[in-house]
């Protein structure tokens, strides 16, 4: 009897381990389910987007021409699309109004641009204006350069450097042309817009014999930077490796901004070297500014040396090599439509006349030429894909309008990045 008693009582026990067992696995389902549920009510799914590799997401299929590529993939999954960048999710913004009604809604939130792991190696850490952090001393250096080079009145008073550079490159050319010697059209346009931005920002710091030599390794410098900036970096995709710099892309880098760097700081010495208050007749320049600005105590902003040269940096490299470009297509669409090459040149006949030279002035009364920039802008964008952004809160909520059907709650930073799509039939047609 007893150990019908002891086995009936272990049986017992071991129900009620069971049915215990099978509460908390009930229980737990149920609240798994529950919970997904909820979360499927208040979290919407992300965009649709191609379907990618584990690990290595849609980086296999990636074409070079990036917004040829993106303008693609908008077709088949809409105006708003994820993509798996290897382990960095990228929403990509390719209609005007979703972009206007995310970054403008919300543009304090997606303020800040998303920094690749190579930038502050040539940026004195990342102290430029476009990589720089939202914030009162972003805010300073943007009135900065709005009001004190981007301003009409800065440009109105370098009307007469722009004629002198302008007329001595097309005089170089002219008398290239006449021996029939070949030329690099696009370093002589760089060098022409090297020459008009510097000194707009540092005036006559660089003496006269010195210039060509500087705009020289200023040009060797910038493009060596660029190609650099250019290269796909494993860093930025897996954002864990890179400490390891395993292309060495930040160990490279650090050679053309040292000589960068020793550009600035020698013509910064010269400033420096000379009595500001001196009557030596010149105008206060943008170098001059930041200089004020610097020495200002102003624990808000903290602006250093360091500041000074990334502003400098951020003038130099994006007012050359942007206009280079512009003026490359356009010089090479024209030699491949000579019709349209022959009625610019008509144009320029009947308003400015043979003998004459054109003037900023005779602008706004040739617009054939004006639509062929125009033209070319649209076919040969610059920039067609703009700084990737990245929230400022780990949780965003986005609502597009409804005929998009899109909301979106990003629970994790990712970068945003939005396409301009000038080839887009329906701004154009």
């Amino acid at each position: 009897m007893t150990d019908i008693s002891s086995l009936l009582k272990n049986l017992s026990r071991r129900d009620q381990l069971d049915y215990g067992l099978a509460v908390i696995v009930l229980s737990s389902v149920c609240w798994f389910l529950w919970l997904y549920a909820k979360n499927k009510r208040r979290s919407p799914p992300l965009p649709p987007g191609p379907w990618g590799l584990p690990i290595i997401g849609n980086l296999p299929f990636i074409q070079p021409e990036l917004h040829t590529y993106f303008q693609g993939l908008a077709k088949k999954h809409g105006p708003i699309f994820k993509l798996w960048l290897g382990a960095r999710l990228t929403i990509v913004v390719t209609s005007s109004e979703v972009a206007q009604e995310i970054f403008k809604t919300n543009d304090v939130i997606f303020a800040n641009h998303d920094v690749p792991t190579v930038a502050p190696a040539n940026t004195y850490g990342g102290k430029e204006i476009i990589w720089s952090p939202y914030g009162p001393k972003w805010r300073m250096l943007r009135k900065l350069c709005v009001n004190k080079i981007l301003s009409k009145a800065m440009l109105d008073s370098s009307t007469e450097l722009r004629r002198q550079e302008t007329r001595q490159t097309v005089r170089y050319l002219a008398d290239q042309a006449r021996v029939g010697s070949p030329v690099n059209l696009g370093e002589q346009i760089f060098l022409m817009m090297l020459n008009v931005i510097t000194q707009m920002l540092w005036g006559t710091t660089v003496k006269e014999e010195e210039r060509d030599v500087v705009g020289a390794e200023f040009l060797e410098v910038i493009r060596e930077m660029n190609d650099l900036l250019l290269v796909p970096n494993i860093s930025d995709f897996f954002p864990v490796l890179s400490r390891f710099d395993l292309q060495g892309l930040v160990k490279r880098m650090q050679r053309p901004a040292q000589r960068m760097d020793h550009l600035f700081d020698r013509i910064i010495n010269q400033r420096l070297g000379k009595d500001s208050d001196s009557s030596d007749g010149r105008a206060v320049d943008f170098l001059d500014v930041l200089l004020k600005v610097k020495d200002e105590e102003n624990e808000k902003t903290n602006f250093t040396m360091n500041d000074v040269k990334a502003v400098l940096m951020d003038m130099v490299l994006g007012g050359t090599d942007t206009s280079l470009h512009v003026i490359e297509f356009a010089m090479a669409e024209l030699l491949h439509n000579p019709d349209i090459m022959k009625r610019a040149q008509q144009e320029l006949d009947k308003v400015v006349g043979k003998e004459k030279v054109v003037e900023e002035s005779h602008i706004s009364k040739l617009p054939y030429i004006l639509a062929i920039m125009k033209e070319t802008l649209r076919l040969h964008t610059i920039v067609p894909l703009l700084v990737p952004r990245r929230p400022s809160k780990t949780t965003v909520t986005v609502e597009v309008e409804e005929k998009f059907g899109i909301v979106l709650e990003l629970k994790n930073p990712l970068v945003a990045t939005p396409v301009l799509r000038l080839s887009d039939p329906n701004l154009y047609l």
